[in-house]
């Protein structure tokens, strides 16, 4: 059979051998924070006065429109993760609808959304921590602050959190999961403190011209783009991460009901915290004003003489950091180990520890991995692929749900996407023109790259070792 037909049965697809299955100890509460966990991060932090710089106040409509295609696309998450109960996410559901070359380059384009991402989140929190470092007199030379081709030797701080969160991560799947719950908890709690002392300088003369730049996406005499479609191209890369939970699929103790809470529940109270937060900074300043800082919230809150809660919201952008940083290695090394499993990487790295229930050494290597792009490389450019990356698993996911509602009509599905055929092609149509309008020509070219120097490796390896293949040669 050419590579190009080969399917995984689905039948199938949730059933693996003793030593290469993951330990279920995940209910839909750890989900849920999980996708809280990687989608609140510093975006919401920033994000806000960036997008109402390229909106005005109509950037709680970008907000929206972000959170309706983004809903979409975890509405096809939860019908394929239910119907298919099994780590991998976007490339195992691939694997069973679209065959195995698409999975491999939709696997493939994962590594850009969660090992790059998780590598520029840990050089942000190594500048976070750099600043205190400097601020606190501590004799640690600049030289270890930087990464080489930031002008340094090594990013010390990038290093010590990958390596933490890696070590985490190893220990257990569900200890990993409860201090990700609790630091969840104190970053929403620290942005309802802000909408709550906000909502106390409420003015709704802020909100006029509500649509300054337009509606559409324009660029204006200076050269930047504005508009609420643009703001909204830009905004959307705060959303995603809520995927990361259809990775736990396989180590979910009730995937049929917790998967779906999991992954539209975080999607729709993210979607509500974000619309909250935008809503109260408007409402508490002029967006002209705040948007000039690169931290909104915390010039708002002194702005309005809150010093003291000032400081706590900026010190819990620092908090949320990790929590980022952990479920992004989390669903990076479910993946390898998932690619691993079927034999599109060498199989060894499938193993899973019998006393932990985790994949060991797959995540012991995607921690090296992160650590070494994070401790040496300038990541503020080649950041944005992982947004390319995303957008692919996205249209994936949703073309799979309309081509198995095709093939396998009579499939039980615990979870059925509402509208599918309003519904999936929305989610297609609209990440499709956010990787055209969205992302600067730069990132759209190296992603090309980068998925066709990923196919020649797949024709060299996978093409031939997957166990598919194997079983059409045997």
């Amino acid at each position: 059979m050419a590579f190009w037909n080969r399917r995984k049965a689905l039948d199938v697809a949730a059933h693996f051998d003793a030593h290469s299955r993951l330990k279920p100890t995940l209910s839909w509460w750890h989900l849920i924070a999980m996708g809280v966990g990687a989608i609140v991060g510093t975006g919401i932090y920033t994000l806000t006065g960036i997008g109402a710089g390229l909106a005005g106040p109509a950037v709680i409509l970008s907000f929206l429109l972000c959170g309706v295609i983004c809903a979409c696309a975890a509405f096809c998450y939860a019908e394929m993760a239910t119907m298919i109960p099994a780590a991998g996410s976007a490339y195992t559901y691939t694997y069973v609808g679209l065959g195995e070359a698409l999975a491999w380059i939709v696997g493939w384009s994962l590594v850009l959304e969660y090992t790059v991402a998780a590598a520029a989140v840990a050089v942000g929190w190594s500048a976070h921590v750099a600043e205190f470092i400097r601020a606190a007199g501590w004799p640690v030379p600049e030289a270890l602050l930087h990464g080489v081709m930031s002008g340094g030797i090594l990013d010390l701080p990038a290093v010590l959190i990958s390596g933490a969160v890696a070590l985490m991560l190893i220990s257990g799947t569900r200890e990993s999961a409860t201090v990700n719950l609790v630091l969840v908890v104190i970053k929403v709690s620290a942005l309802v403190v802000f909408v709550a002392l906000a909502a106390g300088a409420f003015d709704p003369a802020h909100f006029h011209p509500f649509a300054p730049y337009g509606f559409g996406a324009h660029v204006d005499a200076d050269g930047v783009k504005r508009g609420m479609l643009a703001a909204a191209a830009l905004i959307f890369f705060a959303f995603y991460g809520f995927d990361a939970v259809s990775t736990a699929a396989e180590e979910t103790k009730n995937p049929a009901r917790d998967l779906t809470i999991g992954i539209i529940g975080s999607m729709v109270l993210c979607t509500a915290i974000y619309i909250a937060v935008a809503g109260a900074a408007l409402g508490a300043s002029t967006f002209k004003d705040f948007s000039q800082s690169a931290a909104p919230l915390v010039y708002i809150l002194r702005l309005l003489d809150h010093p003291q809660s000032a400081e706590i919201v900026a010190g819990a952008a620092i908090v949320a950091l990790p929590t980022v940083i952990l479920v992004l290695m989390y669903g990076q090394s479910r993946i390898f180990f998932v690619m691993a499993r079927d034999g599109l990487l060498p199989q060894s790295l499938s193993a899973v520890s019998e006393r932990r229930g985790t994949p060991v050494l797959m995540t012991a290597l995607t921690g090296i991995v992160v650590a070494a792009m994070a401790a040496t490389l300038r990541l503020d450019e080649i950041a944005l692929l992982a947004n390319a990356g995303t957008l692919c698993a996205f249209v994936a996911v949703a073309l799979c749900v309309l081509v198995l509602r095709i093939r396998a009509p009579e499939q039980a599905r615990a979870f059925r996407t509402p509208l599918v055929w309003l519904v999936g092609p929305v989610c297609i149509v609209g990440c499709l023109y956010l990787f055209l309008n969205g992302l600067p020509r730069f990132t759209q070219v190296w992603f090309l790259i980068w998925n066709s120097f990923g196919f020649v490796v797949y024709l060299l390896y996978g093409a031939r070792k997957s166990t598919l293949a194997r079983k059409a040669a045997g």
